[in-house]
């Protein structure tokens, strides 16, 4: 049976898979440590939440909007018996800029076993007897934005009831419901369907099956260093560059594609400490363009997003839609301990190539 935290993926290069699920509300709570896809986030640490400020897109200057959470355990510290990973992305097409990674957040949540927010024992994994509802006001008193689940700190002015992160996300809930239920039971709505978020799916995890041997292609060992170091040598000439370049693009995407066909409705890959699945040789970085982590220590890949996954955020429109060809989020080597701060971690976006998008 699938699972919803992938603690299972060691740093030994095996790779779990994740897949979208329909789910009932209540599985999807905090209370639950979910790994989810879009919705409002189910915060781990009910407190000290990224500021507006944080989680603004660095393009247009809005805040971005939850994308997905994976619940990833790191066994071996204490301190993050619980850890969740926050993705959050922009909803402006025009802000998604080629291999420009300005567009996301992802940020790190971490608590030991013994905390102050959730039991020492795990939630039992039956439907509670009474409705739960989303709560706009978490067990820490922190308040949440009523569109978007993330700090709300700006409320209504003429009911007090909900509160907003930011003017825009006001003026936006305003138009499209608020104005027509804005009373002092207004917050009791807040479950409600809401189309400004992305839909909702649990993120359920599997180990990959590999196909057998003799059905893959023998292909020259194709990581992050040796494709960046291809690349950086190819300044013969402009030619010979370009049919060199051609040829190593071709090969990595012939490999995404051979390696995704058993499994291709696969919204993300797990494999912390191990390598990204690039799908072209284009923009991939350098060791060096990984930055270290505020405490010191270097920053490790953990997961990729896939592109099969905007098939469900229904972002398609006639003009533009936000994209991508792979997300890839590198995270403290050591999960640095900071408490119940949220740690800001790297964020890396690979679009496909220009004949590849065709």
């Amino acid at each position: 049976m699938a699972a919803n935290t992938v603690k299972e993926s060691k740093t030994n290069g095996e790779v779990v898979l994740g897949f979208l699920e329909e789910a009932e509300s209540w599985q999807l709570l905090s209370n639950q440590f979910p790994s989810k896809v879009g919705g409002r986030p189910a915060w781990l640490s009910q407190a000290d939440l990224p500021a507006v400020s944080e989680l603004q897109c660095e393009e247009c200057k809005l805040p971005a909007v939850f994308l997905l959470q994976v619940y990833a355990p790191v066994t071996e510290y204490d301190r993050c018996f619980h850890r969740t990973l926050f993705v959050f992305c922009c909803k402006t097409p025009t802000c998604y800029t080629r291999n420009d990674s300005k567009c996301f957040k992802v940020f790190r949540s971490q608590l030991p076993r013994k905390n102050e927010f959730y039991p020492f024992n795990p939630p039992p994994d039956e439907k509670p007897e009474q409705p739960v509802h989303d709560a706009q006001v978490l067990c820490s008193g922190l308040k949440l934005c009523r569109l978007c689940g993330c700090l709300g700190q700006k409320a209504c002015s003429r009911c007090h009831s909900v509160t907003y992160c930011c003017k825009e996300h006001q003026t936006t809930d305003w138009k499209h419901r608020h104005k027509k239920e804005c009373s002092a039971e207004a917050s009791q709505t807040l479950g409600e369907f809401n189309s400004f978020l992305f839909p909702e799916w649990e993120l359920v995890t599997e180990p990959e099956e590999l196909p057998a041997k003799d059905e893959l292609q023998e292909s020259p060992s194709l990581d992050q260093e040796s494709i960046a170091s291809l690349n950086s040598g190819l300044e013969d000439s402009e030619l010979e560059s370009m049919a060199l370049h051609e040829t190593l693009d071709s090969k990595v995407f012939q490999k995404f594609k051979q390696r995704i066909a058993n499994e291709p409705q696969q919204v993300l890959r797990y494999c912390r400490g191990g390598s990204p699945l690039w799908v072209t040789a284009e923009h991939v970085p350098h060791e060096e363009e990984v930055p270290a982590c505020t405490c010191g220590a270097k920053r490790l890949f953990e997961f990729q997003i896939m592109p099969q996954l905007l098939n469900h955020l229904k972002v398609d429109s006639t003009d533009a839609s936000i994209d991508w060809g792979m997300v890839a989020i590198y995270t403290c080597a050591d999960s640095c301990d900071q408490g119940n701060k949220y740690s800001l971690e790297f964020i890396w976006k690979q679009d496909f190539s220009g004949d590849q998008a065709k």
